[in-house]
């Protein structure tokens, strides 16, 4: 395999040749690149900041600006971000559920579930995420694991699995318990996960809902507590939380230019001015754009055979949130043979394309073979007699000088 370094010294030969014409496509292309920290912190306008912060880009979980980011603090009603992310996951949305007594009664902000009513899944999570049901959160916990206790250790499970290291979930509504906590970091990767969802971007983007009657006797009608959807231009979810113990929470998520951005305050006096604070920021300092474009990509590789190349391609563009100081930063490699034995076929991966800033990988890519290249029984014989040939003209040469030192009275080579 070779590597060969875009926009770097060039080098003579096949790579130099090969680096150059893909260079040449991808210095179109050069626009955007990677910061290695957050950026510094936003000034404070709210009255007062929070205990802890987190902005992060969701599709590429890019970090954009963090306050103690990985301090552990309980989170309130946000916790149902991973409930409801779970049961979308896992469950048939139009299954109607019978209300357990147990879960009719639960203490704090509910939507008055009555023991024995039928309400779907997707009219829970309505409940859940709109009006912060913790009756409906334990009612979906109950009928997707058989227990509170059985479902915490699928949330927590599921965590870890979305990169939230450092969060212990003991209920799946966020009522204050012992070992109940997350970060803002986990929180915000969570959240990422949760709003490439479908489903789920439908119900908290919701403003309000109906839900119909189920045996209580009345169809309730919700109106969503989030009040970002109203407030922030852009907002498309995610959920409030309020206790004592956890102070005000909100995971916010916003979208704008294509860029989908989720913020994350906790314990935060002014949550929703402090969330549009550093959203706004990092719309003005970030934009979402296209680092690489696989359709630009061309480049190809030698085979075994004289005169049959391969031509190369990638599959995936690459977009990326960058700043504008971070565009000239960016280089690219690719890692390919410097040659291949035919047959090749089409889609087979013949190399990786990595694109860095300094030393930082933040994209790879595989390298495929756009056509199937066959070695013909035409290409076969052209070989063996081109190896004839060869053989043919060394023979003539030794005769030659054999004959040359006869004449001159000199013993014969062998």
């Amino acid at each position: 395999m070779r590597k060969t370094a875009f926009f770097s010294s060039v080098r003579s030969g096949v790579a130099t040749r090969f680096a150059v014409s893909v260079a040449l496509v991808m210095s179109i292309m050069l626009s955007a690149a990677y910061v290695f920290n957050v950026f510094e912190p936003i000034g404070v306008k709210a009255e007062v900041s929070s205990c802890a912060e987190m902005v992060m880009e969701a599709e590429s979980g890019r970090e954009l600006f963090s306050l103690h980011a990985d301090e552990k603090l309980p989170m309130a009603s946000t916790t149902k971000i991973l409930t409801a992310l779970i049961i979308i996951e896992d469950c048939d949305l139009n299954e109607i559920v019978t209300v357990p007594a147990s879960c009719a009664g639960v203490e704090g902000s509910s939507i008055y579930l009555v023991a024995g009513e039928k309400i779907s899944v997707k009219n829970l999570l309505y409940g859940l995420m709109l009006r912060s049901g913790n009756d409906c959160a334990e009612t979906l916990a109950v009928f997707h694991s058989g227990s509170i206790e059985a479902f915490a250790d699928v949330m927590n499970e599921r965590a870890k699995l979305m990169g939230a290291e450092n969060s212990s979930f003991k209920n799946p509504h966020g009522l204050p318990a012992d070992d109940h906590y997350t970060t803002a970091r986990d929180l915000a990767r969570i959240a990422c996960r949760a709003m490439k969802n479908p489903v789920f971007r439908e119900i908290v983007s919701a403003k309000s809902a109906v839900i119909p009657d189920g045996g209580c006797g009345y169809e309730r009608r919700l109106e969503n507590k989030n009040k970002m959807l109203v407030r922030y231009e852009d907002a498309n979810g995610v959920k409030t939380g309020y206790t004592k113990a956890a102070g005000r929470c909100l995971v916010t998520a916003a979208k704008r230019s294509g860029m989908q951005l989720v913020s994350v305050v906790l314990n935060s006096p002014a949550m929703y001015e402090r969330s549009a604070e550093i959203l706004d920021e990092a719309f003005a300092r970030y934009s979402y754009e296209k680092v690489f474009s696989a359709d630009m990509f061309s480049a190809t590789v030698h085979s075994d055979v004289k005169g049959k190349d391969c031509r190369l391609g990638c599959k995936e563009d690459f977009y990326y949130p960058i700043t504008e100081k971070e565009r000239e930063l960016v280089r690219f490699e690719t890692e390919v043979p410097a040659s291949v034995r035919l047959p090749v076929f089409k889609g087979q991966d013949l190399g990786i394309l990595r694109i860095y800033l300094a030393n930082q990988l933040i994209f790879s890519e595989k390298i495929y073979s756009i056509d199937t290249v066959k070695k013909t029984w035409t290409d076969v014989l052209r070989q063996i007699a081109e190896r004839f040939v060869g053989r043919e003209e060394e023979c003539a040469s030794i005769n030659f000088l054999r004959n040359a030192a006869l004449r001159a009275g000199a013993p014969a080579i062998s």
